[in-house]
């Protein structure tokens, strides 16, 4: 999700108590502010005696010459630069964003913000928003929200399962309610990864859980936030994953609580095909269990205990491959 920035200058009780409770990731106050903001809430203070300070680790910058662009993508090298447009227009920011990851698109609308989201497919790293309607801080946020990544799913086919020992698996338990057809993706290898279903389902032998992902064993990579993965060992409470649905579309999500036990494993393994025509095999380590599910192709959850070769499920497969969580062009085989 894009960086959500809410501009409280002058000082604007209301609005900060808005942007806290919209989920910003920061409020711009005038100095002397901080220990105002740190009353109401937890949340980043950006100023010139902020958390962020103002002039040193972020600049404000009028875009009104080239001139004033060129100076936006040099600073952006070294820290966040804040760029207002003089009739808010798209192509000043264009240039920007392809020149840096470090722009911040003041906007003072809903539709503003969506836009230099979106601007060269990749958009601009934050949003910071200057208004006086408490009601466009919230639609602002629900906008930023629901315009995040998209994941691209592809259907592959079970080729293999096979019970395995015991051994260590993650439940992911978030503090986001999630329905049928969302889960997160986790698998053996950074650019193969299974649509894993939430517990939203029902069953006769314990309620569901809608905010748990029984998710795999600890060494697999579960998909989080802008491109990266975690491996499962790493997930703990305060982390965000990245909750997909079916149809390739996501939504950050906090987690509360990741519980690592011991349980009796099963490997899935199943073919994709690549770019050239070829098929690649992927994997995945899960719980032996009926309520661990995958996902078929029109979104139903399929258990595990049910799954057969020739059954076709969702999942992202790429080629990249992983260093630390991040994308590298490299050759590399996970078996």
């Amino acid at each position: 999700m894009k960086k959500f920035w809410v501009d409280a200058r002058p000082w604007n009780k209301k609005i900060v108590t808005t942007a806290l409770e919209s989920g910003a990731n920061a409020v711009v106050v005038p100095p002397d502010c901080t220990e105002k903001v740190k009353q109401l809430g937890l949340i980043t203070t950006v100023a010139e005696d902020g958390d962020l300070k103002l002039g040193a680790d972020v600049v404000e910058i009028k875009i009104e010459s080239k001139e004033d662009e060129d100076a936006a993508a040099k600073s952006s090298l070294s820290k966040l630069v804040i760029v207002e447009t003089s009739d808010w227009t798209v192509i000043p920011l264009e240039s920007l964003v392809a020149q840096s990851d470090g722009i911040i698109a003041k906007v003072t609308n809903s539709a503003e913000a969506q836009t230099a989201a979106q601007v060269l497919e990749k958009g601009v790293t934050g949003i910071l928003l200057k208004t006086e309607d408490f009601s466009e801080i919230k639609k602002t946020a629900a906008a930023l929200m629901a315009d995040s990544e998209k994941v691209d799913l592809v259907e592959v086919e079970v080729t293999g399962i096979k019970p395995l020992g015991m051994g260590d698996r993650v439940c992911v338990d978030t503090c986001s309610n999630m329905s049928p057809g969302q889960g997160l993706l986790v698998g053996n290898a950074g650019g193969a990864m299974f649509l894993v279903h939430s517990e939203s389902v029902d069953n006769p032998y314990v309620a569901a859980r809608p905010f748990r992902v029984n998710a795999g064993a600890v060494h697999a990579y579960v998909r989080v936030p802008g491109g990266k993965t975690k491996y499962l060992s790493e997930i703990e409470a305060g982390v965000e994953v990245l909750i997909v649905n079916c149809d390739g579309s996501s939504v950050p999500a906090i987690v509360g609580r990741a519980k690592v036990e011991r349980r009796p494993l099963m490997l899935v393994e199943a073919a994709a095909k690549t770019d050239v025509g070829d098929e690649k095999k992927i994997s995945i380590v899960l719980q032996n269990a009926e309520t661990i599910r995958l996902v078929k192709p029109d979104g139903a959850p399929i258990s595990i205990v049910d799954l057969k070769a020739g059954d076709r499920i969702m999942a992202h497969v790429s080629g990249e491959a992983r260093h630390f969580g991040m994308k590298i062009q490299e050759t590399i085989q996970e078996k």
